[in-house]
């Protein structure tokens, strides 16, 4: 039977675990466990991997960081030209999920940078996204999310007009202008709206 405790009494927290001392070998096994888990880019491994070492150097006060980081360093190139690691097929793949979900091109520009991703290939995989989506990225992105969200055409009919500024609303802070965002949220049906977006 679990004992009692007092009402002001506070429960404890488990300890946290000490993290491991950090070695290429080490690393190496957490690079690709994040690796087989998420895709990403070379610049955001390295700061995962870097979080790890900084964690570690709070229990290990004989780790040197330099050295530490530079076992990234290295592990991060071989990566790279093993093909592990390629940021310009991350970007690509990340920019066309994104739109699919309804994100706006400002918001995947932002989300790759986020990621560590450099400038020349943001704009690489976004002029591949303009190239393989039908129509205008922006209003294709637009009305995915308006889907997803159920705004504006996709909303149930007596519920428009009494959300049509909180559609506008929601379609903005996605990154979405504000003619694109009244295109999609004042569509007088959804047929024309899609019909509208492959011109």
């Amino acid at each position: 039977m679990a004992a009692m405790r007092e009402p002001d009494e506070k429960p404890q927290k488990p300890a946290r675990k000490i993290p491991r001392r950090p070695s290429p070998a080490y690393l190496e096994r957490a690079a690709l466990h994040y690796l087989e888990r998420f895709a990403t880019s070379a610049e955001n491994l390295r700061r995962v991997l870097l979080r790890k070492i900084d964690r570690a150097i709070r229990h290990h006060a004989d780790v040197e960081r330099d050295t530490a980081a530079g076992w990234v360093d290295a592990l991060i190139l071989r990566y790279q030209s093993a093909g592990l690691l390629n940021d310009q097929a991350y970007a690509e793949a990340r920019a066309t999920s994104l739109h699919r979900r309804g994100a706006s091109p400002r918001k995947i520009r932002m989300t790759l940078m986020m990621k560590g991703v450099a400038g020349e290939r943001i704009d690489a995989a976004m002029e591949d996204l303009a190239e393989r989506v039908e129509g205008d990225p922006e209003l294709t992105a637009a009305i995915a999310l308006a889907r997803r969200r159920r705004l504006g055409p996709y909303r149930p009919a007596e519920g428009r007009a009494d959300n049509h500024d909180r559609d506008l609303a929601t379609l903005a802070r996605n990154g979405f202008s504000y003619d694109i965002a009244r295109r999609v949220i004042e569509a007088e049906d959804i047929a024309t709206l899609e019909a509208e977006a492959l011109e």
